[in-house]
This record gives C-alpha cells, structure tokens and sequence, in this order.
C-alpha cells in the first residue's frame, strides 16, 4: 500500500526538495518509502520461489537505479511509477544472469553433490514475461504500465487506479484485457 495520510504531501514536498538540490532529501524520501517499497519487493519476489534474490536486495538495487538515473520526478505517482520500472529491470537482469548460467553462460565443473542445490527455474519465464511486456507496451502503452504496476511494482487496484488517475473499475476491466494481451504475447514469445 502506498504511503497513506500526512506523508502523501511530505513525499511530493521532498521530490520538489530533490529538484532544488537539498541533499538531505534523498535521505527523508527513502525514510518515508522504504517500509512500503519492501513490501512491494516481498509481494513480488513471492511469485518467483527459487528466487536467490532477498528483499532488501531488490529494493537497495531498485534503489541504486533511482538515484542513478537522476530523474525529476514530479510527485509521488511519477517516483512509485518509477521505482517500479527499476524494480522490474532489477528483476529481468537478476533472471537473464540465472538463464545464461543456467544454460551454460558461467559453466564450471560441480560435484554431484552439488547438482542436488535448487535450480533456478523461473529465468527464463521472466524473461518470456519481460519480452511479451515489451510487446505489449507496442500494441498499447498504458496496458504494459499496469502490469508493469501489478506485477513489477505489487501494487493492488486501488493503488493502480490511484497512481493512473482512474477509477478502480477501470482498473480492473483494463487488468483483464492486460492480462489477455499479455498471455497471448508469452505463447508466441520464442
């Protein structure tokens, strides 16, 4: 859930903080959102059971993207929208890193005993996932931001339809065409 009451308007005041270059901002900023950005990693590193990668991993690595990428953002919608475009590309680099070992990429020679360890198994998906998302952003651009939303960012419907400004039935209705769009993009990713 997004942050809720008096820190909504503290978030925006911080983010036009960060665009004047107050330093201490960025400190604030990811006091206030950390707890929920964690929340979102949790929710969506449950979809991938194999996964090696933690929680605090994801959100410190999203967080490392951010600050990177020295964006503007304009309010609290622009920044989750774009903490879950780096939780998403944080995630397709994690699952193209297992599938090319996975494949071979970093081949060594193991024991038996260590071939029992789990494998990453939902690599490729992700990376299926990732193609088919790219596709779909093609055929309709706001369809692939609320999955990227959803699925990348673990946002419920309400938050969703909040950050895009819509209703929670629009939400929803645009959810099921997403989700249709999407499984027939994956069947014919290769």
């Amino acid at each position: 859930m997004i942050a809720e009451g008096d820190t909504r308007g503290e978030i925006t005041a911080l983010l036009v903080a960060l665009r004047q270059g107050e330093p201490a901002a960025m400190e604030r900023l990811i006091s206030l959102v950390y707890d929920d950005l964690r929340r979102r990693a949790r929710r969506h590193l449950r979809q991938l059971p194999h996964a090696t990668l933690s929680t605090t991993g994801l959100v410190h690595e999203a967080y490392l993207k951010l600050v990177s990428s020295s964006a503007a953002w304009q309010d609290r919608n622009h920044f989750f929208g774009a903490a879950s475009k780096a939780m998403r590309s944080v995630v397709v680099d994690y699952a193209r890193k297992r599938f090319a070992q996975k494949r071979g990429g970093f081949a060594r020679r193991v024991e038996f005993d260590e071939c029992l360890l789990p494998v990453e198994e939902n690599a490729a998906e992700m990376l299926a996932i990732h193609a088919a998302l790219d596709q779909l952003a093609l055929v309709d651009a706001q369809l692939a931001e609320l999955v990227e939303l959803r699925f990348f960012g673990g946002l419920s419907i309400e938050d969703a339809a909040h950050l895009l400004k819509v209703s929670d039935s629009t939400i929803k209705r645009e959810w099921t065409k997403a989700r249709t769009l999407l499984f027939q993009l994956l069947r014919e990713v290769p």
